[in-house]
């Protein structure tokens, strides 16, 4: 009698063999397919990659990629150094430090749900995961550690071949197969049960103050009507609060610069004047942990965040027209743009973004350090 067995995609070969009486080589078993789990509010699940399905060895394999600190040249940094679980894979640090102290010009972006996006880095200079994860090795600011040289180091070392061998069927180490490795097990990184979440499912309720928060955040001021809002949610689309969701990639100028001190960002990308000054706009999931804030980390509070949004506005070439046309009173043309909220609305705006925190995801020690 046939013990039961997993039957995933490879595997249905296995059954078929052992049915028949065949005998098989444990080390020749295709990886075990998994499925990720989403929440049905979530957007349509995009597909995975044809040639990087995921698997319980390519996300095993990719966790103790993400915390192995051998992939770095002086072997003091890890991917986890600068995206730390319990500050939402952030790292608190304006400019993360790199190999030797050397500091990074960006600040280092918190990691979840990133499955459903389509861009990566603050410019979106990536555009799958899989080419995201081993850049920050390379990047002589970050890891500076040669392609060539990661992959013969974790060739030499007396685990990883065999675990590069479960996950994708050879022992032969390739910088394309630790790309794929740390991509599947990033695209687990899944945080879906905040206060916010609960309160989705029925299972809480919110505070009037985060309520109210919440209204204002989902909703684009218009004085005309009197409808009051905090105008968050154009650029941070749906139950994800990103930008980069649903098929639509939100890059966009937020009014922290005029004109003259511009930096490039979505334009480096392009080459298009018209993106200047554009960024990314990331998920807000677990934003009350992800401090400091913005691409380059100048506002340490979320406070400060409210506060530029509401009074400081830079006007430039670029500034996005979402931005331009939100205020919650008739402005003068010639007046600076500002938003008008007041301070308890700010500060239920703030009630509502500290409901984003997953406590669940921040402590699952399914992403914790397996080295540990």
């Amino acid at each position: 009698m046939i013990s039961p067995i997993r039957v995933t995609g490879g595997l249905l070969w296995l059954v078929l063999l052992i049915s028949c009486g065949e005998k098989v080589d444990p080390e020749s078993q295709s990886p075990t397919l998994i499925a990720l789990e989403k929440p049905e509010y979530f957007p349509a699940l995009q597909a995975m990659p044809a040639d990087n399905p995921l698997t319980e060895e390519g996300v095993r394999l990719g966790r103790m990629l993400f915390y192995e600190k051998k992939l770095s040249q002086d072997g003091t940094i890890s991917c986890a150094s600068c995206h730390q679980q319990e500050k939402g894979f952030s790292d608190g640090r304006q400019f993360s430090p790199g190999v030797n102290g050397t500091k990074g010009t960006m600040n280092a972006m918190a990691l979840s749900n990133l499955h459903w996006q389509t861009r990566f880095f603050w410019n979106g200079r990536s555009t799958t995961l899989e080419e995201q994860s081993i850049i920050p090795i390379q990047d002589p600011l970050e890891m500076n550690l040669s392609i060539e040289e990661a992959v013969a180091r974790l060739q030499s070392d007396v685990t990883y071949p065999t675990l590069f061998k479960e996950a994708f069927g050879s022992d032969q180490i390739t910088s394309d197969q630790i790309g794929k490795a740390l991509a599947q097990f990033e695209r687990t990184l899944i945080s879906a049960n905040s206060k916010f979440d609960k309160w989705i499912r029925g299972e809480v309720k919110l505070t009037a103050e985060e309520k109210l928060g919440l209204e204002l955040f989902f909703t684009h001021p218009e004085p005309s009507i009197q409808l009051r809002g905090g105008n968050c949610g154009d650029c941070h689309l749906g139950f994800l609060t990103s930008g980069d969701t649903n098929g639509f990639t939100g890059f966009h100028n937020n009014g922290l610069d005029s004109d003259e001190k511009l930096k490039d960002g979505l334009k480096s990308v392009t080459g298009n004047q018209f993106d200047k000054g554009k960024f990314k706009a990331p998920g807000l999931r677990n934003i009350g942990l992800t401090a400091p804030y913005m691409h380059d980390g100048r506002f340490s509070s979320l406070e400060e965040v409210l506060d530029h949004y509401n009074e400081h506005i830079q006007n430039s070439e670029t500034l996005d027209v979402l931005i331009l046309e939100a205020s919650n009173e008739y402005l003068d043309p010639k007046q600076p743009i500002k938003l008008m909220l007041s301070e308890s609305e700010k500060k239920a705006i703030i009630a509502f973004l500290h409901t984003l925190t997953d406590q669940e995801f921040i402590s699952n020690s399914k992403f914790s350090n397996p080295f540990k």
